[in-house]
């Protein structure tokens, strides 16, 4: 389990591995990582997401699925940094990017922001995005106990936040159950608020 001086030392040990090997890589990342790094939770986390890449990272980066597989000179990073910090092997995935299936959030790659790990430029999902992503998946798994819905609750989303974000999910999402589940997940995190 990674907590966030665990996310920071990782990241900056793959920057520094990548600069040693005269390779360059920018990553964007969401979830329980980029909630720790943005400072919204202190709780641990079993990996760090990668939702996209970028060649230019920046204010208007244009962003690209992450590849699979991963770049050799970055899994190689990867690998070495498992080994050295005893992590999972998996700890630094792409694991979100099914989500270019079906789409990112609207001005999504507009509010990134942006870390240098020595040769890792890492972006950082903005609040408004990690809360539709967390919204999606706290009605993924209705649990009032899950992470993701206390990171939801963390994230201290007003009701037009939540509104904007029910609009996303439900456009992900078809069908009736899910849409009556994400409708008490809302109810759930709007009175959790009071």
């Amino acid at each position: 389990m990674l907590n966030h001086s665990d996310i920071d030392r990782a990241l900056q040990a793959v920057g520094e591995l990548l600069a040693a090997d005269g390779e360059r890589h920018s990553i964007v990342v969401i979830g329980g990582a980029a909630l720790n790094l943005l400072g919204v939770v202190d709780r641990t986390t079993r990996d760090v997401d990668i939702v996209a890449f970028t060649q230019t990272p920046g204010e208007h980066a244009a962003l690209t699925r992450p590849p699979e597989p991963l770049p050799d000179s970055l899994a190689r990073a990867i690998a070495q940094v498992a080994r050295d910090f005893n992590l999972p092997d998996n700890w630094l995935n792409r694991g979100p990017a099914g989500q270019w299936d079906v789409g990112l959030p609207p001005g999504f790659a507009e509010r990134v922001t942006w870390r240098q790990y020595a040769a890792l430029d890492v972006g950082l999902s903005a609040r408004i995005d990690l809360i539709f992503f967390k919204l999606e998946a706290a009605a993924d798994q209705p649990n009032a106990n899950n992470r993701h819905f206390n990171d939801l609750v963390a994230l201290r989303p007003n009701s037009e936040e939540l509104q904007q974000a029910a609009d996303w999910v439900r456009s992900q999402n078809a069908g009736p159950e899910f849409h009556s589940i994400l409708d008490t997940v809302i109810d759930h995190v709007t009175r959790s608020r009071s």
